[in-house]
């Protein structure tokens, strides 16, 4: 699970490489967007083998946060987790993605998603199909290959001369948030990684990668060549009580009013459950994570079963860390250690590498 040790001369610096540990930068809503300048550093510092950077349309727009994590930094990789690729026109995509290959020497990860369809709707922008992921992300392939892409006309759209370089012939590794069964067989057709959802239990996560692999098998892809990465909320009680709430009954709490008729029908929940929540008044502040005061998170944690909240790294340093080594039982590639800094992560990830050859 880790590369080799590195050099004396190094190694005050560069810590060795925990392969398949990663976190999220700015996580939740920062004060300041330039907190990722600190956390990507601290990232590295801890040896994580990759940071991923979301995008909400405020102080997190993904290429600027990208790009300032990946000037910060020289070894950790830093991937997009995610944006959409409707947002922008390819050649805007497709340069920023350029961009910070070279910025970085190769150390970037495309990450695409869907969005979420209410927030799609209220901006008006359009919902993404599996197919129009399809097509663009053969647009990007080709494109780094040093192609021009002529009067194209797919799902993705149409464009009359898509072109970067001619002299390009480099390979971008591409990831994709999933959540159902077509978004998780395209990763397995066409993509190298792939983020799992948060909150989701042990039955549901190991149907995933098996729905993953199997589909790089049938499409004439090697298995294991993609990389299945568990988002798995890690929030450990040396956190304050209050900010535990926040990270992790708020922040369920907000993706079950977003979207979380999906995700409890995924999970195989009760639905009567989540319609009881949803009529709650509770329910109707927006945003739990980053608006609920603590009476409101306290009340929302007594309409949220516990075992929804199970699937999670909670308790002491050893506790959190068996739960974390418990995703790759279950099939992960990798666990990106969700809702928590990377400071906060500290005595989790020291207690990781302390004890990896047990």
């Amino acid at each position: 699970m880790t590369n080799e040790t590195p050099t004396s001369e190094t190694s005050a610096v560069q810590p060795t490489t925990l392969d398949g540990l990663g976190c999220y930068l700015l996580g939740g809503q920062p004060a300041s967007a330039r907190e990722i300048i600190t956390e990507a550093a601290e990232a590295e510092a801890l040896g994580l083998e990759v940071a991923f950077i979301s995008e909400r349309y405020n102080k997190k727009e993904a290429v600027t946060l990208s790009g300032a994590a990946g000037a910060v930094t020289e070894r950790i990789t830093i991937a997009t987790g995610a944006t959409n690729h409707n947002t922008r026109h390819p050649m805007v995509t497709a340069g920023f993605a350029r961009t910070m290959q070279s910025l970085t020497g190769g150390r970037f990860v495309l990450g695409l998603g869907r969005g979420i369809p209410k927030v799609q709707d209220a901006h008006g922008i359009p919902r993404i199909t599996t197919a129009e992921l399809e097509d663009f992300v053969g647009i990007i392939r080709r494109l780094f290959r040093g192609e021009t892409v002529r009067d194209h006309n797919g799902p993705a759209g149409s464009w009359p001369v898509l072109s970067i370089d001619p002299t390009l012939d480099e390979y971008l590794p591409m990831g994709i948030v999933a959540f159902g069964q077509n978004t998780l067989e395209l990763a397995g057709r066409c993509f190298d990684q792939v983020v799992l959802h948060t909150y989701f239990t042990d039955e549901t996560t190991v149907r995933c990668v098996e729905t993953v692999k199997r589909a790089a098998e049938k499409a004439g892809r090697d298995p294991d060549a993609v990389k299945v990465w568990a988002c798995f909320a890690t929030i450990g009680d040396h956190i304050p009580e209050q900010r535990r709430l926040m990270k992790s009954v708020g922040r369920l709490g907000t993706y079950l009013q977003g979207y979380g008729r999906l995700l409890v029908r995924t999970n195989g929940w009760d639905e009567a459950v989540l319609d009881r929540f949803l009529a709650d008044p509770v329910a109707r502040a927006r945003g739990l994570d980053i608006v609920g005061t603590p009476e409101q998170l306290e009340h929302a944690a007594e309409l949220i079963p516990p075992q929804w909240l199970a699937a999670a790294a909670t308790g002491s340093p050893a506790q959190c860390v068996a739960a974390v080594r418990h995703q790759f039982d279950l099939g992960c590639d990798g666990v990106i250690m969700h809702g928590s800094t990377p400071a906060e992560l500290t005595p989790i990830v020291e207690e990781y590498r302390r004890t990896i050859d047990r």
